[in-house]
């Protein structure tokens, strides 16, 4: 007896084409983005560069399943005349995001593997310390906006995201590299699409949320 092929009906396929093109407007899409880096892991995964299900380093402070190599660099800080903030050294977040963008930790330096790709260039953008970057890791408060004169106070602020710059923007009122990069590029990056910015930077908008000019 022939066996015939099974064909979808149409409206099937269409509805299911439907759905396929809302995916990357509705949810976070790292696929396809600056931190797509499956093309480095033989088995073409997307997570395992930064996070596992087994085995996670937890000594990491704020790296959910962490499976990374962390830099331990010490970084000569941005400083200026004009600077009222304390800034300190790289904390949290802005760590991790260091252990592959100041070019000493490979970016496929994960779990057992000591990796072999860095980043340069503008990618490894601490690899000349931090002095020649936006400052990190500074509390950025109410009262470091009035002491300042030229910042808009983050706890009344719209951050242009739904709510103010303390509760969108920082981490523990602290300016962090994540303050304006989203790594798992969320709708708001994917939506601005310049270096998973959330903000886009078009009439410097994305600096004119903090600061009062």
């Amino acid at each position: 007896m022939e066996r015939r092929a099974w064909r979808a009906p149409r409206r099937f396929i269409l509805s299911a084409l439907t759905s396929l093109a809302l995916v990357p407007l509705t949810q976070a899409q790292i696929t396809g983005s600056a931190h797509d880096l499956s093309p480095l892991d033989p088995d073409r995964r997307l997570c395992i560069f930064c996070h596992t299900p087994h085995g996670a380093d937890t000594s990491v402070a704020d790296a959910p399943l962490w499976n990374h190599a962390t830099t331990n660099q010490n970084y000569v800080v941005y400083d200026s005349p004009t600077l009222d903030a304390t800034v300190g050294q790289p904390v949290g977040a802005s760590r991790l995001c260091l252990s592959c963008h100041d070019g000493t930790v490979a970016v496929d330096a994960f779990g057992s593997s000591p990796g072999s790709f860095f980043l340069g260039g503008p990618g490894a953008v601490g690899s000349d310390g931090l002095l020649n970057d936006h400052p990190i890791s500074f509390q950025y408060t109410d009262s470091l906006a009035v002491q300042d004169g030229e910042l808009h106070p983050p706890s009344v602020t719209s951050s242009l995201l739904g709510s103010t710059i303390d509760d969108d923007l920082l981490f523990n009122g602290s300016m962090e590299c994540s303050s304006c990069h989203d790594v798992h590029r969320g709708p708001a990056a994917a939506a601005v699409n310049d270096a998973l910015l959330m903000i886009p930077q078009t009439g410097s908008t994305l600096c004119l949320v903090c600061h009062n000019k």
